[in-house]
């Protein structure tokens, strides 16, 4: 852009050449150094170009540390799933110690079976598949475990859960990958139980 300063000069310094041509380059060259503080059209269409996106690195930096931020996130989510999860077990373990109690009252012992108490196998969300390991007239076992096919079968701490009830008393129980549980393994408070 010439300024009205310059256009002057440019008509004063302008002379004729020998082929007819006007002598214009030295005066053009010293109206871009007056008019150098403005931008050249050539250069805003490339930075603009340039910041209007990122780079592959950029992207690949980006990428890589989501990927990163997802490996360590994954493992504590599933985690918490799992034990929001072991509610549905506790919520049939409580089932069962309810109907084992109606079912006492009317029998000498408490029953092994969970269809004479008019429970499922499984749980109503169908993580666990519930059994009743052992009964008799003053204690049973009943027991939860995580099925197969489900997150609940990978849970490492308490896949496997149980309730213990012996002269009245409640004892729970919990492990990742034991078959069966001891008399040794029921406690009055366990972590897969939290109160």
């Amino acid at each position: 852009m010439l300024t009205p300063r310059g256009i002057g000069r440019l008509q004063d310094e302008r002379q004729p050449l020998a082929d007819g041509r006007q002598a214009t380059t030295l005066a053009r060259q010293r109206l871009n150094r007056e008019n150098s503080h403005m931008p050249s059209p050539h250069r805003s269409i490339h930075a603009r170009r340039h910041a209007a996106g990122f780079s592959l690195i950029e992207i690949m930096i980006v990428v890589a540390i989501a990927a990163i931020l997802v490996l360590v996130a994954l493992p504590a989510y599933n985690d918490s799933v799992r034990k929001s999860r072991r509610s549905d077990a506790m919520t049939a373990l409580s089932a069962v110690q309810q109907a084992q109690e109606r079912w006492r009252a009317n029998n000498a012992a408490y029953t092994a079976t969970l269809s004479d108490l008019n429970l499922a196998a499984a749980t109503p969300w169908t993580y666990y598949e519930i059994a009743i390991a052992q009964a008799d007239a003053t204690s049973y076992i009943a027991t939860a475990l995580g099925k197969t096919g489900t997150s609940q079968a990978q849970d490492t701490n308490c896949k496997r859960l149980g309730v213990r009830v012996l002269g009245g008393n409640i004892t729970y129980a919990g492990c990742g990958s034991c078959a069966s549980f001891s008399a040794a393994d029921f406690q009055t408070t366990h972590a897969c139980f939290p109160q």
